[in-house]
Protein backbone atom coordinates (compact mmCIF):
# COMPACT_ATOMS: atom_id res chain seq x y z
CA UNK A 1 0.00 0.00 0.00
CA UNK A 2 1.37 3.49 -0.74
CA UNK A 3 2.08 6.03 1.97
CA UNK A 4 -0.18 8.66 2.48
CA UNK A 5 0.91 12.07 1.44
CA UNK A 6 3.92 13.27 3.31
CA UNK A 7 4.59 10.09 4.34
CA UNK A 8 7.10 8.62 1.63
CA UNK A 9 7.91 5.78 3.80
CA UNK A 10 9.20 4.55 7.38
CA UNK A 11 12.82 5.52 8.12
CA UNK A 12 14.90 2.59 8.32
CA UNK A 13 17.73 0.82 10.30
CA UNK A 14 19.70 -0.35 6.80
CA UNK A 15 22.14 1.32 5.29
CA UNK A 16 21.40 4.11 3.46
CA UNK A 17 22.09 3.77 -0.27
CA UNK A 18 24.80 5.88 -1.36
CA UNK A 19 22.68 7.87 -4.17
CA UNK A 20 20.64 9.36 -0.46
CA UNK A 21 24.07 10.08 1.33
CA UNK A 22 25.49 12.43 -1.65
CA UNK A 23 21.59 13.69 -2.72
CA UNK A 24 20.95 14.94 0.95
CA UNK A 25 25.07 15.94 1.22
CA UNK A 26 24.06 18.57 -1.88
CA UNK A 27 22.21 20.08 -0.05
CA UNK A 28 25.22 21.93 2.22
CA UNK A 29 26.32 23.34 -0.85
CA UNK A 30 23.21 25.68 0.14
CA UNK A 31 23.93 25.75 3.89
CA UNK A 32 27.74 26.01 3.46
CA UNK A 33 27.72 28.98 1.12
CA UNK A 34 24.84 31.20 2.75
CA UNK A 35 27.13 30.51 6.01
CA UNK A 36 29.98 30.99 4.91
CA UNK A 37 30.25 34.14 2.63
CA UNK A 38 27.87 36.64 4.82
CA UNK A 39 30.22 35.71 7.83
CA UNK A 40 33.31 36.38 5.31
CA UNK A 41 32.57 39.45 2.98
CA UNK A 42 29.47 40.98 4.46
CA UNK A 43 31.07 42.78 7.35
CA UNK A 44 34.38 43.70 5.24
CA UNK A 45 31.71 45.05 2.44
CA UNK A 46 30.03 47.53 4.94
CA UNK A 47 32.97 48.76 6.57
CA UNK A 48 35.46 48.91 3.89
CA UNK A 49 33.41 49.18 0.23
CA UNK A 50 30.01 51.03 1.85
CA UNK A 51 31.99 52.97 4.09
CA UNK A 52 29.57 52.01 7.07
CA UNK A 53 31.08 52.52 10.50
CA UNK A 54 32.32 49.42 12.16
CA UNK A 55 29.86 49.18 15.25
CA UNK A 56 26.81 50.23 12.97
CA UNK A 57 28.27 47.16 10.61
CA UNK A 58 27.95 45.28 13.44
CA UNK A 59 24.57 45.81 14.23
CA UNK A 60 23.16 45.40 10.52
CA UNK A 61 25.23 41.68 10.54
CA UNK A 62 23.38 40.62 13.83
CA UNK A 63 20.09 41.97 13.89
CA UNK A 64 18.30 39.95 10.62
CA UNK A 65 20.12 36.66 11.52
CA UNK A 66 19.09 37.01 14.95
CA UNK A 67 15.78 37.40 13.49
CA UNK A 68 16.10 33.67 12.69
CA UNK A 69 15.89 33.14 16.12
CA UNK A 70 11.74 33.81 16.08
CA UNK A 71 11.11 32.86 12.40
CA UNK A 72 13.18 29.50 12.65
CA UNK A 73 10.79 27.96 15.00
CA UNK A 74 8.11 29.09 13.04
CA UNK A 75 9.46 27.53 9.85
CA UNK A 76 10.10 23.95 12.06
CA UNK A 77 6.40 24.04 13.52
CA UNK A 78 5.03 24.73 9.60
CA UNK A 79 7.34 21.93 7.64
CA UNK A 80 5.87 19.41 10.42
CA UNK A 81 2.43 19.90 9.45
CA UNK A 82 3.21 20.12 5.88
CA UNK A 83 1.30 17.06 3.45
CA UNK A 84 2.04 17.17 0.18
CA UNK A 85 3.09 13.95 -2.64
CA UNK A 86 6.19 15.27 -2.08
CA UNK A 87 6.94 14.44 1.57
CA UNK A 88 7.04 17.31 4.36
CA UNK A 89 10.39 18.59 3.94
CA UNK A 90 11.46 18.55 0.39
CA UNK A 91 9.03 20.74 -1.22
CA UNK A 92 10.74 23.59 0.71
CA UNK A 93 14.08 22.62 -0.27
CA UNK A 94 13.61 23.58 -3.60
CA UNK A 95 11.43 26.74 -3.25
CA UNK A 96 13.02 28.13 -0.38
CA UNK A 97 16.59 27.14 -1.76
CA UNK A 98 15.61 28.74 -5.22
CA UNK A 99 14.22 31.94 -3.24
CA UNK A 100 17.46 32.00 -1.15
CA UNK A 101 19.76 32.09 -4.45
CA UNK A 102 17.47 34.95 -5.72
CA UNK A 103 17.33 37.04 -2.58
CA UNK A 104 21.60 36.19 -1.70
CA UNK A 105 21.95 38.19 -5.05
CA UNK A 106 20.05 40.87 -3.95
CA UNK A 107 22.09 41.56 -0.88
CA UNK A 108 25.02 42.58 -2.90
CA UNK A 109 23.48 44.08 -6.10
CA UNK A 110 24.05 47.35 -4.25
CA UNK A 111 21.07 49.83 -5.90
CA UNK A 112 21.75 52.92 -3.45
CA UNK A 113 25.86 52.70 -4.43
CA UNK A 114 27.66 53.74 -0.87
CA UNK A 115 25.81 55.52 2.03
CA UNK A 116 23.44 55.41 4.87
CA UNK A 117 20.91 54.08 2.10
CA UNK A 118 22.90 51.62 0.74
CA UNK A 119 23.69 49.98 4.23
CA UNK A 120 19.50 50.07 5.23
CA UNK A 121 19.33 48.38 1.94
CA UNK A 122 21.82 45.72 2.29
CA UNK A 123 20.19 45.00 6.17
CA UNK A 124 16.87 44.56 4.55
CA UNK A 125 17.72 42.15 2.15
CA UNK A 126 19.71 40.07 4.17
CA UNK A 127 16.73 40.45 6.30
CA UNK A 128 14.67 38.44 3.38
CA UNK A 129 17.56 36.17 3.03
CA UNK A 130 17.68 34.90 6.32
CA UNK A 131 13.83 33.85 6.28
CA UNK A 132 14.12 32.03 3.36
CA UNK A 133 17.46 30.18 4.54
CA UNK A 134 15.00 29.06 7.73
CA UNK A 135 12.53 27.50 5.26
CA UNK A 136 15.31 25.77 3.69
CA UNK A 137 17.77 25.17 6.51
CA UNK A 138 14.56 23.91 8.79
CA UNK A 139 13.25 20.95 7.02
CA UNK A 140 16.78 19.99 5.10
CA UNK A 141 18.45 19.34 9.20
CA UNK A 142 15.12 17.75 9.95
CA UNK A 143 15.36 14.89 7.48
CA UNK A 144 18.10 12.64 9.13
CA UNK A 145 15.69 12.19 11.58
CA UNK A 146 13.07 10.46 9.39
CA UNK A 147 15.73 8.60 6.52
CA UNK A 148 17.23 6.33 9.08
CA UNK A 149 16.94 5.26 13.02
CA UNK A 150 20.44 3.78 13.11
CA UNK A 151 22.64 5.65 15.26
CA UNK A 152 25.80 5.01 13.14
CA UNK A 153 24.56 5.59 9.83
CA UNK A 154 23.72 8.68 11.37
CA UNK A 155 27.32 9.76 11.89
CA UNK A 156 27.73 8.45 8.03
CA UNK A 157 25.31 10.44 6.59
CA UNK A 158 26.64 13.46 8.60
CA UNK A 159 29.87 12.73 7.40
CA UNK A 160 28.91 12.68 3.41
CA UNK A 161 27.11 16.34 4.25
CA UNK A 162 30.20 17.58 6.33
CA UNK A 163 32.02 16.74 3.69
CA UNK A 164 30.30 18.54 0.85
CA UNK A 165 29.86 21.27 3.23
CA UNK A 166 33.63 21.74 4.00
CA UNK A 167 34.33 21.74 0.09
CA UNK A 168 31.71 24.34 -0.28
CA UNK A 169 33.25 26.49 2.50
CA UNK A 170 36.36 26.23 0.50
CA UNK A 171 35.21 27.04 -2.64
CA UNK A 172 32.73 29.85 -1.14
CA UNK A 173 35.09 30.96 0.83
CA UNK A 174 37.91 30.84 -1.38
CA UNK A 175 36.90 31.58 -4.76
CA UNK A 176 34.20 34.21 -3.53
CA UNK A 177 37.11 37.03 -2.87
CA UNK A 178 38.72 35.99 -5.79
CA UNK A 179 35.78 36.87 -7.66
CA UNK A 180 35.71 40.28 -6.22
CA UNK A 181 39.24 41.10 -7.29
CA UNK A 182 38.41 39.73 -10.75
CA UNK A 183 34.97 41.65 -10.81
CA UNK A 184 37.14 45.03 -10.26
CA UNK A 185 36.39 45.30 -6.68
CA UNK A 186 34.07 47.79 -5.16
CA UNK A 187 30.75 47.70 -6.00
CA UNK A 188 31.16 46.02 -9.28
CA UNK A 189 32.90 42.84 -7.74
CA UNK A 190 30.79 42.08 -5.16
CA UNK A 191 28.21 42.03 -7.47
CA UNK A 192 29.49 39.59 -9.57
CA UNK A 193 30.55 37.60 -6.30
CA UNK A 194 26.52 37.93 -5.33
CA UNK A 195 26.04 35.54 -8.76
CA UNK A 196 28.39 32.81 -7.90
CA UNK A 197 27.53 32.27 -4.65
CA UNK A 198 23.52 32.56 -5.72
CA UNK A 199 24.21 29.71 -8.74
CA UNK A 200 25.94 27.72 -5.91
CA UNK A 201 23.08 27.75 -3.58
CA UNK A 202 20.74 27.03 -6.35
CA UNK A 203 22.51 24.18 -7.35
CA UNK A 204 22.13 23.04 -3.87
CA UNK A 205 18.80 23.23 -3.45
CA UNK A 206 17.80 21.53 -6.53
CA UNK A 207 20.52 18.79 -6.38
CA UNK A 208 18.93 18.14 -2.65
CA UNK A 209 15.26 18.26 -3.75
CA UNK A 210 16.27 15.67 -6.65
CA UNK A 211 19.09 13.20 -4.99
CA UNK A 212 16.60 12.63 -2.00
CA UNK A 213 13.20 12.26 -4.04
CA UNK A 214 13.32 7.83 -3.74
CA UNK A 215 15.00 8.48 0.10
CA UNK A 216 12.44 7.39 3.02
CA UNK A 217 11.31 10.62 4.98
CA UNK A 218 9.21 8.47 7.76
CA UNK A 219 6.01 9.71 9.48
CA UNK A 220 5.60 13.17 10.38
CA UNK A 221 3.07 12.50 13.34
CA UNK A 222 1.32 14.70 15.00
CA UNK A 223 2.99 17.28 16.76
CA UNK A 224 2.11 19.82 19.94
CA UNK A 225 -0.72 21.57 19.58
CA UNK A 226 0.25 24.51 19.95
CA UNK A 227 4.08 26.34 19.83
CA UNK A 228 4.09 27.37 22.82
CA UNK A 229 4.68 23.10 24.39
CA UNK A 230 6.33 22.32 21.61
CA UNK A 231 8.79 24.34 22.71
CA UNK A 232 8.23 23.58 25.89
CA UNK A 233 8.96 19.45 25.26
CA UNK A 234 11.90 20.44 23.25
CA UNK A 235 13.12 22.29 26.82
CA UNK A 236 12.52 19.46 29.06
CA UNK A 237 14.69 17.12 26.55
CA UNK A 238 18.07 17.65 28.97
CA UNK A 239 20.59 16.43 26.47
CA UNK A 240 19.08 18.30 22.72
CA UNK A 241 19.50 21.73 25.53
CA UNK A 242 23.08 21.08 26.61
CA UNK A 243 24.16 20.53 22.77
CA UNK A 244 22.60 23.55 21.51
CA UNK A 245 23.64 25.68 24.17
CA UNK A 246 27.15 24.29 23.53
CA UNK A 247 26.83 24.75 19.54
CA UNK A 248 25.48 27.98 19.83
CA UNK A 249 28.04 29.42 21.38
CA UNK A 250 31.09 27.19 19.90
CA UNK A 251 29.33 28.42 16.39
CA UNK A 252 29.90 32.21 17.69
CA UNK A 253 33.56 31.84 18.25
CA UNK A 254 34.04 29.82 14.71
CA UNK A 255 31.88 32.50 13.08
CA UNK A 256 34.47 35.45 14.65
CA UNK A 257 37.11 33.47 12.42
CA UNK A 258 34.81 33.85 9.53
CA UNK A 259 34.35 37.69 10.18
CA UNK A 260 37.91 38.46 10.85
CA UNK A 261 40.04 36.62 8.15
CA UNK A 262 39.71 39.23 5.69
CA UNK A 263 40.95 41.67 8.40
CA UNK A 264 43.40 39.23 10.02
CA UNK A 265 45.13 38.98 6.03
CA UNK A 266 45.23 42.45 5.38
CA UNK A 267 46.21 43.50 9.02
CA UNK A 268 48.27 41.10 10.20
CA UNK A 269 49.79 38.93 6.89
CA UNK A 270 49.87 42.15 5.09
CA UNK A 271 48.38 40.61 2.09
CA UNK A 272 45.07 41.58 1.28
CA UNK A 273 44.64 40.00 -2.40
CA UNK A 274 45.82 36.04 -1.67
CA UNK A 275 45.81 36.17 2.19
CA UNK A 276 41.92 35.42 2.31
CA UNK A 277 42.03 32.42 -0.37
CA UNK A 278 44.91 30.92 1.34
CA UNK A 279 43.56 30.92 4.92
CA UNK A 280 40.36 29.45 3.63
CA UNK A 281 42.48 26.58 1.87
CA UNK A 282 44.48 25.90 4.89
CA UNK A 283 41.47 26.01 6.77
CA UNK A 284 39.03 23.72 4.41
CA UNK A 285 41.59 21.72 2.52
CA UNK A 286 42.97 19.51 5.52
CA UNK A 287 39.24 18.94 6.84
CA UNK A 288 38.60 17.39 3.83
CA UNK A 289 41.38 14.60 4.62
CA UNK A 290 40.40 13.77 7.54
CA UNK A 291 36.59 13.51 7.73
CA UNK A 292 37.17 9.52 7.48
CA UNK A 293 38.91 9.84 10.67
CA UNK A 294 36.91 11.81 12.64
CA UNK A 295 34.14 9.00 11.47
CA UNK A 296 36.59 6.38 13.02
CA UNK A 297 36.98 8.41 16.41
CA UNK A 298 33.10 8.67 16.66
CA UNK A 299 32.98 4.32 16.59
CA UNK A 300 35.72 4.37 18.89
CA UNK A 301 35.34 6.71 21.42
CA UNK A 302 31.29 7.94 20.45
CA UNK A 303 30.14 11.03 19.64
CA UNK A 304 30.64 12.96 22.72
CA UNK A 305 34.19 12.45 23.30
CA UNK A 306 34.86 13.13 19.70
CA UNK A 307 33.18 16.51 20.26
CA UNK A 308 35.15 17.25 23.30
CA UNK A 309 38.34 16.58 21.61
CA UNK A 310 37.23 18.52 18.13
CA UNK A 311 36.30 21.62 20.68
CA UNK A 312 39.56 21.68 22.07
CA UNK A 313 41.70 21.29 19.02
CA UNK A 314 39.89 24.07 17.29
CA UNK A 315 40.04 26.15 20.48
CA UNK A 316 43.70 26.04 21.11
CA UNK A 317 44.18 26.23 17.59
CA UNK A 318 42.77 29.75 17.68
CA UNK A 319 44.46 30.41 20.50
CA UNK A 320 48.08 30.18 18.61
CA UNK A 321 47.15 32.52 16.60
CA UNK A 322 48.01 35.01 19.05
CA UNK A 323 51.59 35.02 17.82
CA UNK A 324 50.77 35.64 14.45
CA UNK A 325 52.72 38.72 14.31
CA UNK A 326 56.08 36.74 15.04
CA UNK A 327 55.56 33.81 13.14
CA UNK A 328 56.53 32.89 9.18
CA UNK A 329 53.44 32.87 7.23
CA UNK A 330 53.84 29.27 6.41
CA UNK A 331 53.47 28.69 10.30
CA UNK A 332 50.36 30.79 10.68
CA UNK A 333 48.90 28.90 7.48
CA UNK A 334 49.70 25.35 9.43
CA UNK A 335 48.18 26.70 12.61
CA UNK A 336 45.19 27.36 10.42
CA UNK A 337 45.33 23.95 8.98
CA UNK A 338 44.87 22.68 12.53
CA UNK A 339 42.00 25.07 13.30
CA UNK A 340 40.30 23.30 10.12
CA UNK A 341 40.95 19.96 11.24
CA UNK A 342 38.67 20.78 14.76
CA UNK A 343 36.15 22.68 12.71
CA UNK A 344 35.27 19.40 10.69
CA UNK A 345 34.92 17.11 14.09
CA UNK A 346 33.10 20.21 16.47
CA UNK A 347 30.70 19.58 12.88
CA UNK A 348 30.56 16.20 12.40
CA UNK A 349 29.64 15.14 15.83
CA UNK A 350 27.47 17.84 16.83
CA UNK A 351 25.09 17.42 13.52
CA UNK A 352 25.38 13.55 14.55
CA UNK A 353 24.03 14.07 17.72
CA UNK A 354 21.46 16.37 16.81
CA UNK A 355 18.76 12.99 15.66
CA UNK A 356 20.35 11.36 18.20
CA UNK A 357 18.38 14.28 20.40
CA UNK A 358 15.24 14.37 18.14
CA UNK A 359 14.75 10.36 17.98
CA UNK A 360 15.06 10.36 21.92
CA UNK A 361 11.80 12.67 22.26
CA UNK A 362 10.16 10.87 19.52
CA UNK A 363 10.70 7.53 22.29
CA UNK A 364 9.87 9.38 25.24
CA UNK A 365 7.07 11.31 23.80
CA UNK A 366 5.34 9.17 20.95
CA UNK A 367 5.70 12.06 18.64
CA UNK A 368 7.56 13.02 15.81
CA UNK A 369 7.98 16.94 15.20
CA UNK A 370 11.81 16.99 14.17
CA UNK A 371 10.98 20.17 12.35
CA UNK A 372 10.44 22.01 15.90
CA UNK A 373 13.87 20.65 17.51
CA UNK A 374 15.56 21.52 14.03
CA UNK A 375 13.83 24.30 13.86
CA UNK A 376 15.50 25.69 17.30
CA UNK A 377 18.60 23.99 16.37
CA UNK A 378 18.62 26.62 13.46
CA UNK A 379 17.90 29.71 14.82
CA UNK A 380 20.81 29.08 17.16
CA UNK A 381 23.11 28.12 15.22
CA UNK A 382 22.19 31.52 13.23
CA UNK A 383 22.25 33.38 15.99
CA UNK A 384 25.70 31.89 17.13
CA UNK A 385 26.76 32.97 13.08
CA UNK A 386 25.44 35.92 13.59
CA UNK A 387 26.93 36.97 17.11
CA UNK A 388 30.37 36.59 15.76
CA UNK A 389 30.33 39.19 13.45
CA UNK A 390 28.20 41.14 15.81
CA UNK A 391 30.75 40.74 18.51
CA UNK A 392 34.14 41.33 16.21
CA UNK A 393 32.90 44.42 14.74
CA UNK A 394 32.62 45.34 18.20
CA UNK A 395 35.74 44.94 18.92
CA UNK A 396 36.72 46.54 15.70
CA UNK A 397 34.85 49.62 16.68
CA UNK A 398 36.32 49.75 20.20
CA UNK A 399 40.10 49.68 18.91
CA UNK A 400 39.82 52.18 16.64
CA UNK A 401 39.06 50.62 13.30
CA UNK A 402 38.74 53.30 10.52
CA UNK A 403 35.99 52.32 7.65
CA UNK A 404 36.68 53.38 3.99
CA UNK A 405 33.93 53.73 0.90
CA UNK A 406 37.03 53.24 -1.88
CA UNK A 407 36.57 49.17 -1.58
CA UNK A 408 40.22 49.05 -0.05
CA UNK A 409 40.80 49.08 3.49
CA UNK A 410 42.49 52.03 4.98
CA UNK A 411 45.33 52.28 7.02
CA UNK A 412 45.05 51.28 10.48
CA UNK A 413 46.61 52.15 13.89
CA UNK A 414 48.79 49.60 16.19
CA UNK A 415 45.48 49.68 18.42
CA UNK A 416 43.45 48.75 15.13
CA UNK A 417 45.41 45.99 14.54
CA UNK A 418 45.84 44.48 17.55
CA UNK A 419 42.03 43.98 18.17
CA UNK A 420 41.60 42.72 14.84
CA UNK A 421 43.98 39.83 16.15
CA UNK A 422 42.23 39.55 19.58
CA UNK A 423 39.34 39.25 17.57
CA UNK A 424 41.07 36.14 15.45
CA UNK A 425 42.28 34.29 18.43
CA UNK A 426 41.79 35.06 22.00
CA UNK A 427 37.66 35.49 21.20
CA UNK A 428 37.25 32.51 19.62
CA UNK A 429 38.97 30.40 21.85
CA UNK A 430 36.99 31.66 25.00
CA UNK A 431 33.99 31.04 23.07
CA UNK A 432 34.74 27.52 21.98
CA UNK A 433 36.24 26.17 25.16
CA UNK A 434 34.04 26.70 27.91
CA UNK A 435 31.46 25.63 26.17
CA UNK A 436 32.44 21.82 26.43
CA UNK A 437 31.73 21.47 30.23
CA UNK A 438 27.96 21.49 29.09
CA UNK A 439 28.34 18.34 27.73
CA UNK A 440 28.40 16.48 31.23
CA UNK A 441 24.51 16.70 30.78
CA UNK A 442 24.61 14.68 27.31
CA UNK A 443 23.80 11.13 28.23
CA UNK A 444 22.62 9.76 24.92
CA UNK A 445 24.88 6.91 24.91
CA UNK A 446 24.31 4.29 22.16
CA UNK A 447 22.90 2.05 25.00
CA UNK A 448 20.91 4.52 26.20
CA UNK A 449 19.37 5.86 23.10
CA UNK A 450 18.84 1.78 22.05
CA UNK A 451 17.11 1.50 26.00
CA UNK A 452 14.81 4.36 25.46
CA UNK A 453 13.88 3.73 21.62
CA UNK A 454 12.93 -0.03 22.94
CA UNK A 455 10.92 0.66 26.11
CA UNK A 456 9.30 3.75 24.57
CA UNK A 457 8.73 5.45 27.87
CA UNK A 458 5.50 7.73 26.75
CA UNK A 459 3.20 9.23 28.49
CA UNK A 460 0.69 10.90 25.95
CA UNK A 461 -1.25 12.49 28.56
CA UNK A 462 1.51 14.48 30.04
CA UNK A 463 3.06 15.73 26.71
CA UNK A 464 -0.07 17.88 25.65
CA UNK A 465 0.67 20.10 28.73
CA UNK A 466 3.88 22.10 29.90
CA UNK A 467 3.51 19.99 33.11
CA UNK A 468 5.72 17.65 31.18
CA UNK A 469 8.69 20.52 32.14
CA UNK A 470 7.95 19.81 35.41
CA UNK A 471 7.65 16.06 35.48
CA UNK A 472 11.31 16.06 33.93
CA UNK A 473 13.04 18.68 35.75
CA UNK A 474 11.78 16.41 39.04
CA UNK A 475 13.31 13.49 37.92
CA UNK A 476 9.93 11.80 37.07
CA UNK A 477 10.73 11.25 33.73
CA UNK A 478 14.47 10.35 32.97
CA UNK A 479 16.76 10.68 30.20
Amino acid sequence: MNPPPGDAGTPTAAPLPRTVHAGYALGSLATGAFGTVPGLLLLPYLTDTLGVAAGVAALLVLLPKAWDVLVNPVAGRISDRTRSRWGARRPYLLVAGLALAVLFAAIFAAPFGNGRAAGAYVALAFLATATAFAFFQVPYVAMPAELTDDYAERTRLMTWRIAVLALTILVSGAVAPLVVTAGGDGLAGHRWMGLFVAVLIALGAIGAFVGTRSAPTGTVGGSEPTLRVQLAVAGANRPFRALLICFVVQSAGVATILAGVNYFAGQILRDERSGPTLLFACFVGPALLVMPIWSRVGARLGKRAGLVVAAVILAAGALLLVAAPVLPPFAVYLVVAVIGVGYAGQQVFALAMLPDCIAYDTARTGRRQAGVFTGLWTAGEMLGLALGPGIYGLVLQLSGYVSSDTGTAATQSDTARLGVLLGFSVLPAALIAPPILLLRRYTLTPSALTAALRDGRVDHELWWGTKAVDRHEKGTITP
